[in-house]
């Protein structure tokens, strides 16, 4: 496990984050241009999709696929119980911001997928490309916990808040990219893989890196500005809770049979937490919480650590846990 952290830690794509990080610290100027950002996210969330769907179209609809994507499910409405627990009985934090943060916990971060499959390849490791749909599955879910969680504990205030987050969710762009691709993937199947390879295959590792260089930037700043929210016990449930999803994760991926690749994702999915779906869901169906405590811990906490510390460990479980 520590050959693979030290391999994962000097790999271009850690080293362009840390890269980003120390720029943000220091105050540079160094940053990547808006439009480019986004057409860095669009891109890399295009590559995955439309791989993962050719994948799926050439081996067609299985079962592993199914239970896959019901597992990644039941994971992703059952986390937030969990972190709504944990926040209220080791933080001070109230019930709604609690259960904000804990939808926050139990969907998944798109970044964090396109990063561990990014060093999967590096390290010639296969994953099932249905793994994408199972990541566009873990979205809403936890949205959906976390408000039943908030109208529990306010008696219903956030229902009326909730009414516009199902065509929130639905047309999320991250979303729609990642399954819009893999339709198309699954449609055209090889031939259209084959036709597309000089662009979704050879640049991947180049754009990743220059995307999470931006990401490094992001999360600097976010910790810069965000520290104030961050008390002991807080942070602590940053980092203990992608625990916790990676070791119920694991559980199941033992329990489905699959392989160390896709196990692996399904361990950093189940460990990430999401900073671009649910933000804007929980401002639309939770606005009194505090949108800046949750972007701090998602993005500022869990993303750094489980792209330098996290995915390296889930990587070495998956190694010793998974069928071959």
């Amino acid at each position: 496990m520590l050959s693979l952290g030290l391999q994962n830690l000097l790999s271009p794509m850690v080293l362009f984050f840390v890269l980003g990080l120390l720029a943000a610290w220091a105050k540079s100027d160094l940053a990547i241009p808006e439009a480019m950002a986004k057409f860095l996210a669009l891109y890399l969330l295009f590559s995955i999709g439309f791989r993962g769907g050719a994948e799926v179209g050439h081996h067609g609809l299985s079962a592993p696929l199914l239970m896959a994507v019901g597992a990644g499910v039941v994971l992703s409405f059952g986390t937030p119980f969990i972190a709504y627990a944990l926040l209220r009985a080791a933080t001070r934090l109230g019930a709604t911001d609690a259960a904000a943060i804990a939808g926050h916990y139990g969907s998944i971060s798109a970044v964090t997928f396109v990063a561990v499959t990014g060093i999967l390849s590096q390290l010639s490791l296969p994953y099932d490309g249905y793994l994408v749909a199972v990541a566009a599955a873990m979205e809403a879910p936890a949205i959906f916990a976390a408000l039943l969680i908030a109208s529990r504990t306010s008696g219903g205030a956030a229902e009326s808040g909730g009414r516009g987050v199902v065509r929130e969710v639905a047309v999320n762009g991250s979303i729609f990219m990642l399954l819009g691709s893999f339709a198309i993937g699954a449609i055209t199947g090889q031939n259209g893989l084959a036709l597309l390879k000089p662009l979704i295959l050879d640049p991947f590792a180049g754009f990743l890196c220059l995307f999470l260089l931006d990401m490094g930037l992001v999360a600097g700043r976010g910790l810069r500005q965000g520290w104030r929210h961050l008390s002991v016990a807080v942070t602590s449930f940053a980092v203990v809770m992608p625990l916790i999803g990676a070791t119920l994760a694991a559980l199941i991926a033992t329990l489905i049979g699959l392989s160390v690749g896709s196990t692996a994702v399904l361990i950093t999915l189940a460990a990430s937490a999401s900073y671009i779906a649910v933000p804007a869901a929980m401002r639309l169906a939770l606005p009194a919480a505090n949108p800046a405590l949750a972007l701090t811990l998602s993005l500022g906490v869990t993303f750094p650590f489980n792209l330098l510390i996290g995915i390296p460990l889930y990587i070495a479980a998956a190694s010793k846990i998974a069928h071959g």
